[in-house]
C-alpha cells in the first residue's frame, strides 16, 4: 500500500535528481555565439554537438533574422561594427554571463553595392573594430574565440544577389583577423579551410550551406572548442 513514507522517499529522490542536474548544468562552461547567418544555420547542430560538454546560447530573436539572411537583424550579428555595438550592450548588462564568446564577422563587412564601390566596412575600420572587440572581451573577463569567415565564390555569389562579395576581399579580411587574433593570443577556429573542401557542392544558395554541411561545421567547431577548453584547463 502506498504510504506517506513512500511519498517522502520518492520526493526526496526526485529533488536529488533535480539538484544533481542543476549542479551539472552549472558546472558546464558556457559558450555564447555572436555571428552572421552562417552561425544561425549551424547553431542548432552546434548546440546538439556541445551537449554534455558546454552550455550553448547565442544572440537571439523571434525569427526575424531567418526571414532574410542577407540583411542582418536580430540574431544575425552582421558586420564588425554591429558585433562591437552588441558586445557593448552585453558588457553593460548586469545579467549576462558566459565563459566563452564565439565570435565571427567579415562576410557583411566585405559587401559592395557594385564592383567599384568600397566595402561596407573598410579594412582599417574592420581591424579597429576587432581590436575593440578583443578589449571588450577582456573587460568582460570572458575568453574570446574567433571563427574565420567561410568562403566566397565570385561566380556563384555575384550572379544570385543584388550586391557583391569577392574572394580576394574575404581572404584579405580573414588574414587581417588572423594577424590581430594571433598577436592577442586569441584562439582561432578555421571554419574557412574546413568548409572550403566541400565547395561548391556544399552551397544551398550564393553563400549558405546545405544541412549536411551545417552538421559537419557544427561538429568541427565543437571539437575545436573542446580542444581549446582542454588547453585552457592545462594552463
Amino acid at each position: 500500500m502506498w504510504s506517506f513514507k513512500n511519498f517522502k522517499v520518492v520526493l526526496l529522490l526526485a529533488l536529488t535528481i533535480i539538484a544533481l542536474q542543476s549542479f551539472t548544468t552549472k558546472l558546464l562552461p558556457k559558450v555564447y555565439v555572436i555571428g552572421d547567418s552562417i552561425s544561425i544555420h549551424y547553431g542548432p547542430y552546434l548546440k546538439t554537438s556541445l551537449e554534455g560538454f558546454f552550455s550553448y546560447d547565442r544572440k537571439r530573436d523571434k525569427g526575424e533574422a531567418i526571414k532574410d539572411l542577407d540583411h542582418p537583424v536580430g540574431a544575425n550579428g552582421g558586420d564588425s561594427g554591429m558585433v562591437l555595438a552588441y558586445l557593448k550592450e552585453l558588457k553593460d548588462s548586469t545579467d549576462f554571463k558566459t565563459d566563452y564568446l564565439l565570435v565571427n564577422c567579415g562576410l557583411h563587412d566585405i559587401k559592395r553595392k557594385s564592383p567599384n564601390d568600397s566595402t561596407q566596412i573598410s579594412l582599417k575600420k574592420y581591424k579597429d573594430n576587432l581590436q575593440s572587440i578583443i578589449t571588450i572581451s577582456k573587460d568582460m573577463k570572458v575568453k574570446l574565440v574567433w571563427v574565420r569567415s567561410t568562403p566566397v565564390v565570385d561566380s556563384i555569389h555575384n550572379k544570385r544577389v543584388p550586391f557583391f562579395r569577392f574572394e580576394k576581399d574575404l581572404i584579405t579580411y580573414n588574414k587581417a583577423a588572423d594577424s590581430i587574433m594571433h598577436q592577442a593570443h586569441i584562439p582561432i577556429i578555421d571554419l574557412f579551410t574546413f568548409t572550403k573542401k566541400y565547395i561548391p557542392d556544399a552551397y544551398l544558395d550564393h553563400i549558405h550551406y546545405k544541412k549536411e554541411i551545417r552538421e559537419k561545421q557544427a561538429d568541427f567547431i565543437a571539437g575545436s572548442l573542446s580542444a581549446i577548453f582542454n588547453c585552457n584547463q592545462e594552463d
